[in-house]
């Protein structure tokens, strides 16, 4: 199902097809209906929730993550609360239907081990939402894999480097669901990556391979952030702008690395950070927050006891001092409109040496 809409109040108009996953948005219109050509800043409500529907990890014990060399930024490993309930999903859910596209369910631990998970995902169905997760892939099963089929617009399963990351991508590839591969790029992955676009060495079948930039979040070390000096950077997106058997895309938080390094991308198909823009996450416990990465609660917002809306909270103060960021970064850059000043939250992670990096001014473009 295809379907169009207009903002009006960001005057823009955005369409989103339910079995593809196509989505795209106009410029900003004039009075007269016209594109002007000029990115709109935000949407009147979130295009895209990021859900953590997991509260705790079943996996954690067993130290996945730190065997694969993959830091949860979540710290799955010593948290444990409790998953989100039906009843507060439902309510979420309701909220956004006609209004939000897509879900992305995650959490601290594997979405398809959530005790309701087959319920989830019908009231995702109910509300015309499209569901989507991130799993490592370690509890799939046929079963899951053909829920995935029925519900969900495409399921990535994280680059564990094991045999039950394989495992869980056959399984989904036979259920014929569209299979995303999720590599965390970091310090000890980065040559990896390289050798790996340069020989398409990643399982057959898979729709696509995204980059994901290593956070030093929860249990991510600072000693894995990639530097913008790092020569391996130019060289890893001299690969990634080759063609592959397979799709090629990034976090959003890796955009002023493809803007510095690539001379091949095409403007119109990348966005910088979407956090409270664009997107916003929600936590097991109902905090609201722009971007899953966000541990300061500096712009958190509580929806507990169902007191505040997801409405309220996307205009809330809290979530305008995270623009403020976004618009006013980096004045005088001529990649301003595509960059922002890259990630409002961890510094360290932008991939950018331009004198311009943070200075603040006027937008413009503001609206």
């Amino acid at each position: 199902m295809q379907y169009a809409v207009e903002d009006q109040k960001y005057h823009f108009r955005y369409a989103f097809d339910t079995k593809n996953g196509m989505y795209i948005r106009t410029g900003i219109l004039d009075s007269k209906g016209k594109d002007t050509g000029i990115d709109p800043f935000m949407a009147s409500y979130p295009h895209l929730i990021d859900i953590g529907i997991m509260g705790h990890c079943i996996h954690g014990n067993t130290g996945l993550c730190l065997k694969a060399g993959i830091g949860c930024y979540q710290n799955g490993l010593n948290v444990k609360e409790k998953n989100m309930s039906l009843e507060d999903f439902r309510w979420i859910a309701e909220q956004c239907k006609g209004r939000t596209n897509q879900f992305a369910l995650g959490g601290r631990g594997d979405p398809d081990q959530h005790e309701n998970f087959s319920d989830i995902l019908k009231i995702c169905e109910d509300n015309q939402i499209v569901p989507n997760f991130t799993t490592s892939g370690y509890g799939m099963t046929p079963g899951i894999a053909k829920l995935c089929k029925h519900y969900c617009g495409a399921v990535a399963v994280s680059w564990y480097r094991n045999s039950y990351t394989i495992n869980a991508i056959k399984m989904l590839i036979d259920a014929k669901v569209k299979t995303n591969v999720h590599f965390v790029l970091g310090n000890n992955s980065i040559n990896e990556a390289i050798k790996r676009l340069k020989t398409n060495d990643f399982p057959s079948g898979i729709n696509a391979v995204i980059f994901l930039l290593h956070k030093p979040i929860g249990q991510g070390t600072k000693e894995n952030v990639i530097q913008v000096s790092d020569p391996r950077i130019k060289d890893f997106f001299t690969e990634l702008s080759k063609q592959h058997l397979f799709k090629v895309g990034l976090d959003s938080c890796s955009i002023p690395g493809a803007i510095n390094f690539s001379n091949s991308i095409i403007t119109e198909t990348i966005d910088t950070c979407e956090g409270a823009r664009y997107s916003c996450y929600i936590s097991s416990d109902m905090i609201m927050v722009p971007c899953s990465f966000d541990k300061s609660k500096k712009h958190e917002v509580s929806l507990m006891d169902h007191s505040v809306s997801i409405e309220e909270a996307w205009n809330s103060i809290a979530f305008e001092r995270f623009r403020t960021h976004l618009r006013d970064s980096c004045f005088g850059c001529l990649n301003r409109d595509l960059c922002r000043g890259g990630c409002p939250l961890i510094p360290e992670i932008i991939l950018c040496n331009r004198d311009e990096k943070n200075k603040g001014g006027k937008d413009e473009n503001k609206n």
